[in-house]
């Protein structure tokens, strides 16, 4: 018997099989730049109870510059994944959510006591509930092609940078903490407006062919926009706050514009069946896609 069974030897020369195998660089980059902004999202909790408020601001709006840039990289380098989305999702709960409601809470709503603690919580859960609606939204694929102009509600990096204007203004010599309830209402209505169908322009397919004549002035203003960031950064974070609130109106007003122009066409055609009227009949020449 121990002829027919005997024990198996394996050959010391084949190669040694991987159990898993190699992930390609470009699938983990968009990951290592989404984990260093959720780096800076903790970092900035730490530093803003420290009583350093100043760089818990820099780290939330660091966060932000890097949340727009794993993306544009993921799909540059084809390494978008699952993995990839869902840890992006988390890391702006966190980034976006967390943060900055415990930033604020630290700075000036604590002063209103439970009530400041409760809108912070409302703050977070909000940015939550937001990017919980945009990930289901991704899946929609009769979505209109104008609709991707426009995001539903306030994104949360937008949500959490204009609802750090009262340390914009303390930085800038506004006394906000004297001013604890109006701060909470307002941080509050940043709360609603991230969870409300308000659309707010997106800018997803801006941008993507540029005027020969305005590639050097485009590089003046960005060469100057940075300038002003790094040289007066709460004004110019202040200033990008106002502006991008003012804008909220001009989207819904483009919005509705766009949807009745959507929505002009299948009503006329309605109409004219009620009416009797016949659509008129296409000709020979124009049923052919080749014809001049």
């Amino acid at each position: 018997m121990s002829d027919l069974f005997q024990p198996y030897a394996p050959d010391p020369s084949e190669p040694k099989k991987r159990r898993f195998r190699p992930v390609p660089f470009r699938m983990v980059a968009p990951n290592l730049i989404t984990l260093l902004a959720l780096c800076l999202g903790l970092t900035a909790i730490r530093v803003a109870y420290e009583g350093r408020l100043e760089y818990a601001v820099i780290a939330i709006v660091a966060a932000a510059v890097l949340d727009g840039v794993d993306g544009r990289v993921a799909r540059l380098l084809k390494g978008t994944s699952r993995f990839g989305a869902e840890l992006d999702s988390l890391a702006d709960f966190l980034n976006f959510g967390v943060a900055p409601g415990l930033v604020l809470h630290s700075f000036i709503l604590k002063d209103v006591k439970a009530g400041g603690w409760v809108v912070a919580m409302i703050f977070a859960i909000a940015a939550a509930l937001r990017l919980a609606r945009f990930n289901v939204a991704l899946d929609d694929p009769h979505q209109p092609e104008w609709k991707k102009d426009f995001f539903v509600g306030m994104p949360a990096p937008a949500g959490a940078g204009t609802a750090l204007l009262p340390i914009y203004l303390h930085f800038l010599g506004v006394p906000v903490t004297s001013a604890a309830p109006m701060a909470l209402f307002y941080v509050l209505a940043i709360a609603l407006m991230m969870v409300s169908t308000v659309p707010t322009f997106s800018g997803k397919t801006w941008g993507k062919r540029i005027p020969r004549d305005w590639v050097l002035p485009l590089f003046v203003l960005t060469v100057a926009a940075f300038g002003l960031l790094v040289s007066f950064p709460f004004e110019a974070m202040a200033c990008l706050s106002l502006v991008y609130l003012c804008t909220i109106p001009l989207s819904v007003a483009r919005y509705r514009a766009l949807q009745r122009g959507a929505a002009a066409p299948p009503l006329q055609a309605a109409q004219e069946a009620e009416a009797g009227i016949e659509p008129p009949a296409a000709s020979a020449t124009e049923n052919r896609p080749d014809s001049q």
